[in-house]
């Protein structure tokens, strides 16, 4: 964050989209550091999460106690549903991910009629397709190449087919796991959707 010249009193909102420690394990730190004494937290934060985020929070909680109690701000924990929510000039929309039973996708439509959907952990279904219609920017998980499919992720042919069969402007494959380094994730992608498709980098800024 703070290579991207953000730190944790700017940011407004937190989307979560699924309580696997490789997603949610940054939401203590950033609670924590709110509470820094020269510097603390001043704005409101609202965090969202998918079904049993709020319990999984509840859990959290009890654990770390007053370290990430706000008290120089407003912090709010709520769980997505299926009407859309507004949050300042954002439209989001979330849908069932198929990974498990707490995962969410996201759309966020912007005021300007852009749009962003970020599929987090998933396999191939038809929620992902129907909540990236026509996006400008489709950012799905892509963790192994073809032929080494695992139950609840996808490979960079299913990432092409969603992409395919949404209708997405652009896609961006991220979550690639160290095997993908052997394999043209691009290539492989690319025999189903011939779309403008890019492999996601650290701190790679996308303009939509």
């Amino acid at each position: 964050m703070l290579e991207a010249g953000i730190t944790y009193r700017d940011v407004d909102l937190l989307l979560y989209t699924h309580i696997h420690p490789d997603h949610v394990s940054d939401l203590v730190p950033i609670l924590f550091a709110c509470k820094y004494a020269d510097l603390p937290r001043e704005k409101d934060l609202l965090c969202i999460g998918g079904p049993g985020f709020e319990s999984y929070f509840e859990k959290v909680k009890k654990i770390y106690g007053s370290w990430i109690a706000p008290q120089s701000y407003h912090f709010k924990v709520h769980e997505a549903s299926r009407r859309p929510l507004l949050f300042r000039d954002l439209k989001i929309f979330s849908k069932p991910m198929a990974h498990i039973p707490e995962s969410v996708g996201y759309r966020i439509e912007f005021k300007d009629g852009k749009s962003v959907v970020l599929s987090g952990d998933t396999d191939y279904c038809q929620n992902i397709i129907d909540l990236a219609f026509k996006v400008d920017l489709l950012v799905l998980e892509c963790s192994f190449p073809d032929g080494k499919k695992v139950e609840g992720h996808l490979t960079p042919s299913l990432a092409g087919r969603i992409a395919l069969e949404s209708g997405c402007k652009r896609l961006l494959l991220t979550h690639l796991y160290p095997i993908c380094d052997q394999f043209d994730i691009l290539k492989e992608c690319r025999q189903v959707f011939n779309g403008e498709t890019v492999l996601a980098d650290d701190l790679m800024r996308v303009k939509i």
